[in-house]
């Protein structure tokens, strides 16, 4: 029995509800459903752009076309060995987990950005709310947490999950975070948005930030992750951009954190007055007979990673899942000093939850080849690499400066400066001559 099943076999009891699969189901009667096929992605099915929708959720709006496909960069983004679409990992090392059946996933050194494992790094998939994590980023680049707002309508009227933004509610950005991160609240997002500028801003402002980190398979489409047209991201650039917001202080505290009291809104209508048991609310009665809630107790969220509770070590991450998407995952955990970030995309459904599972064996794949050579890099701006350096091209040597690059060419054009001064010395000098004896 590996480390990731003694581990899961111990807090067992405690996600229970979690309803996570197989090898935390021995006391359950019921053997799990069998697992769906692992994908084929070896002939490059989605390179261009992510596998065909399943609903009308991202049908252009009228008088809008559906944006083009990205381009696809050549060579790869990360290292050649990552343009692969099969499953890829350095020569001698072990097999990789059997049993994943993401379509596309990767394994990674989250500190040195090594790719230790991967496959189809570079499938275009849909973020589903994984892409919660470039909101983040860039939330936390162009606000300030303590700024606090008042929650709207529209934000209570988000689609898919919420944390609980209720209209007239006092929220801090820290708080909007907090529920955007936690819980993937969609009403976060919303209302983080319109802190941005609206949605067409906070989309150009995200979309600059994954240029920026040689994000190239990624196009956000809607703040949220709420499938919309255009969508698109990999596990390369989905490990890329949670790299990045690993290097934010307050995201590191943020996504490590397993439960916080998010803010009520409203009031009371009287002093006597209970809560609703079925909303948790308090309410009134309107004139039709149905009652209205006007208000809300502040209340515990429970983050919805998992392997902060079921993993030894997980310090963060994110899921998602979206009919189109299907499932999603970015996590990471730390042992010995060192630190795995993995992710999966395109996984089970919304019912199966055995991609914890999946995760953890991929983290202790991680830890167990962290010293076997790479098959690519997570390259950064941050780490002050281009992109085109990152594919293993070097950078211009045309800057002037006396490092050994181009040093040829540098002291080239030393001799020929010292030349042309000596002959303007001595045509001034043969002019003076010629004065003196007039």
């Amino acid at each position: 029995m590996n480390r990731w099943a003694q581990n899961s076999l111990c807090v067992a009891a405690g996600a229970a509800l979690l309803t996570i699969g197989a090898p935390l189901a021995i006391a359950d009667p019921i053997a799990p459903a069998p697992a769906p096929a692992t994908p084929v992605t070896d002939h490059c099915p989605y390179q261009a752009g992510p596998p065909p929708a399943v609903d009308t959720s991202e049908q252009a709006a009228p008088g809008s076309t559906t944006p083009t496909p990205l381009p696809v960069p050549s060579p790869p983004v990360g290292g050649q060995d990552l343009g692969a679409c099969g499953v890829v990992a350095a020569p001698g090392a072990p097999p990789v987990p059997a049993g994943i059946t993401a379509a596309g996933w990767l394994i990674a050194d989250l500190d040195s950005g090594k790719v230790i494992a991967a496959k189809d790094p570079h499938g275009r998939y849909r973020p589903a709310s994984t892409i919660k994590t470039l909101l983040a980023l860039v939330a936390l680049k162009n606000l300030d947490l303590d700024k606090t707002v008042t929650g709207t309508q529209a934000d209570a009227d988000m689609e898919g999950d919420r944390a609980g933004i209720g209209p007239g509610g006092r929220y801090t950005v820290r708080q909007l975070l907090e529920g955007l991160l936690l819980v993937s609240g969609n009403d976060c997002a919303n209302a983080l948005a319109e802190l941005l500028g609206g949605t067409s801003q906070t989309l150009e402002k995200m979309n600059d930030e994954a240029k920026a980190l040689g994000a190239k398979d990624t196009r956000a489409a809607s703040p949220s992750g709420l499938d919309a047209a255009g969508m698109s991201s990999s596990p390369y650039d989905l490990a890329l951009i949670f790299r990045a917001a690993m290097q934010n202080t307050d995201f590191r505290a943020i996504t490590a954190m397993r439960d916080m009291q998010f803010p009520g809104y409203g009031a009371p209508p009287s002093p006597s007055a209970s809560i609703d048991p079925n909303n948790g609310g308090w309410t009134v009665s309107t004139p039709g007979g149905e009652p209205s809630v006007v208000g809300h107790p502040s209340w515990q969220i429970q983050n919805e990673n998992a392997l902060l509770n079921l993993y030894p070590g997980a310090i963060g991450g994110k899921t998602g899942y979206t009919d189109d998407a299907r499932k999603t995952y970015i996590g990471a955990a730390e042992r010995d000093g060192h630190r795995i970030v993995v992710t999966l995309m395109y996984g089970f459904n919304e019912a199966d939850d055995n991609y914890w599972h999946q995760a953890g064996a991929m983290l202790d794949y991680g830890f167990a080849t962290i010293g076997s050579a790479g098959v690519g890099s997570l390259a950064t701006a941050s780490d002050g690499h281009s992109s085109e350096a990152s594919n293993g091209h070097q950078a211009p040597a045309d800057q002037s400066d006396d490092s050994d690059s181009g040093s040829s060419s540098h002291w080239g054009r030393k001799i020929v400066y010292g030349l042309i001064g000596l002959a303007i010395v001595y045509g001034l000098v043969s002019a003076a001559r010629r004065i003196n004896r007039r």
